[in-house]
């Protein structure tokens, strides 16, 4: 019985963040009432309060469903040898992503709330973290991880946002081009840490491959990551 409620729950959430999500693409945010969603999903209002608490609570339904359906679209690009092309290309495709989905796209980047991002929102830095690490992996980022993360993800957001809102026959793909190259030049060297002008350079990189060595014991590794932070940070 209670195997039946849950399934019953399971395929209401489904069919409402469905539904909730066909209307704002078609009509915006403001599309999306408890009234138009429990009309066109066929459930009382009752229960899109039940499973998401409020509007707030459905939208953010609707823009992680959006997000993970778009990695799983990512997943067959596997990573290459060179961390900064993959960056080249995860910024492109997040540009389509949101020229194709522009509504989804708003909802996720255009209304931030200061401590509570959206499941969306989070799981596209982490997946933005991910990229930026392997680069300082490879010993080519120029500055400290959460800054470079940072700035990505602002001019990235930024820039998509800017063609989403120009008419469409007046969009410019070479702003993104521009921004996508001003921002690598500002995060990364052309040469591998060896050769990366100053210390900040080869601390990074040295912070980046620290969680991958048993030499030091956790108290050591964290005292050194603390100072490497501090060289990074400085540079």
């Amino acid at each position: 019985m209670e195997s039946d409620r849950s399934a019953s729950a399971e395929n209401n959430r489904v069919r409402i963040v469905a539904a909730a999500a066909r209307l704002l693409a078609d009509g915006g945010r403001e599309a999306v009432s408890t009234r138009a969603v429990s009309s066109a999903a066929g459930v009382q209002a009752p229960t899109i309060y039940r499973l998401f608490g409020d509007k707030q609570g459905l939208l953010d339904a609707v823009a992680a469903d959006g997000f993970e359906r778009h990695l799983s679209r990512k997943a067959d690009l596997a990573p290459t040898d060179d961390p900064v092309e993959d960056l080249r290309v995860g910024w492109d495709l997040n540009v389509q992503f949101g020229l194709d989905n522009p509504a989804l796209y708003t909802l996720m980047y255009a209304d931030p709330r200061p401590g509570a991002e959206s499941s969306a929102a989070l799981a596209a830095r982490e997946v933005l973290g991910a990229h930026i690490h392997r680069i300082a992996e490879a010993g080519r980022l120029r500055i400290d991880e959460p800054r470079a993360a940072q700035l990505v993800h602002a001019a990235g957001g930024g820039t998509t946002l800017a063609l989403i809102s120009a008419p469409e026959e007046r969009r410019d793909l070479t702003v993104s081009h521009l921004a996508r190259e001003a921002v690598i030049a500002a995060i990364t060297t052309d040469a591998p840490s060896a050769h990366a002008p100053g210390p900040a350079g080869a601390a990074v990189a040295l912070r980046a491959l620290l969680p991958g060595s048993a030499a030091l014991t956790p108290g050591e590794s964290a005292l050194l990551a603390e100072l490497l932070d501090r060289i990074a940070g400085a540079g």
